[in-house]
Parts: C-alpha cells; sequence; structure tokens
C-alpha cells in the first residue's frame, strides 16, 4: 500500500462523543448528486468510535506547508488532543466538526452510513458545506514519506 499515492488530510469531529482528529490518506469522493465523501479509520483506536457517535466530519486537505500538523495528527510527538489542534487556527462551518483555516480545501459532512470492513470503518458523509481557502500545493504521502505536488 506505500506506492498508493494519497492526499493527505485531518479528518476531524466534535460533538458529545467528544472533539478528535487524525491524519488519514484513506479519503475520497463517492458521488455528486449529492455530494458525498468516504474516510476510512482504523478500528482498533477507540477514539475513532467518535465520528460515528458525533455523526459528523469535516476533511481538512492539506498543503504542503502543513506537514508537522500532518505528523502530530498522525501522533507523533505523543501530543495530547487539545496540544494537537492548538497547533493551528481552526474554525467551523455548520456542523461544529473543526475545519483548519487555510487548509486547501475542508468538507463539512453529516455521516449518512458507517461500515466496518476488515481492520477499519468506512464513514460515508454528505458534504453539507465547504472552504475553498489555498491554492497552495497539496501535500501527499507515497513510499512512506511526505511529497508535495
Amino acid at each position: 500500500m506505500s506506492r498508493f499515492a494519497g492526499t493527505v488530510n485531518i479528518v476531524t469531529t466534535d460533538g458529545e462523543a467528544g472533539k478528535r482528529g487524525v491524519t488519514v490518506s484513506a479519503a475520497t469522493s463517492v458521488s455528486d448528486d449529492p455530494p458525498s465523501v468516504l474516510i476510512c479509520l482504523n478500528q482498533d483506536r477507540v477514539e475513532n468510535s467518535w465520528f460515528e457517535e458525533n455523526g459528523v466530519f469535516a476533511i481538512n486537505t492539506l498543503c504542503k506547508d502543513h506537514e508537522k500538523l500532518a505528523r502530530a495528527f498522525a501522533g507523533e510527538g505523543h501530543l495530547e488532543m487539545p496540544d494537537r489542534f492548538e497547533l493551528a487556527d481552526w474554525e467551523t462551518i455548520i456542523t461544529g466538526a473543526p475545519v483548519l483555516k487555510g487548509s486547501r480545501m475542508s468538507l463539512d459532512c453529516k455521516i449518512v452510513d458507517v461500515q466496518r470492513v476488515a481492520t477499519h470503518f468506512v464513514i460515508i458523509g454528505e458534504v453539507i458545506g465547504y472552504n475553498l481557502d489555498s491554492l497552495d500545493p497539496a501535500l501527499v504521502y507515497l513510499d512512506r514519506s511526505y511529497k508535495s505536488v
């Protein structure tokens, strides 16, 4: 799988279950009518169930200058979740899920389906809001390293 290039995103949620963010490259579009996307999250992290419990998420597509943030939300440095969010400026659009200011794109979503496939949650969300903040090159993950395109 390391040769499968993927755009680097931080997916976030907030609600009664708690505030969480995690770096993923497993995010893609599903449909344009209604606009919908999917993310894949490892079931081994109990906190990833918070996404389903909260019923909302945001996909924040990172720019080349966001590598430090991507690493922090991937768990490098073992920062507590509130400390990870302190590394950048965040806002909300509609759902209350944190949206990264200055991201290449942020999609604010309500969850419409969750499937358990092998080791992962496959979460499908309908896009109900978005921000298009930056035209900077996107951050991608390929061959176990970060690159920009």
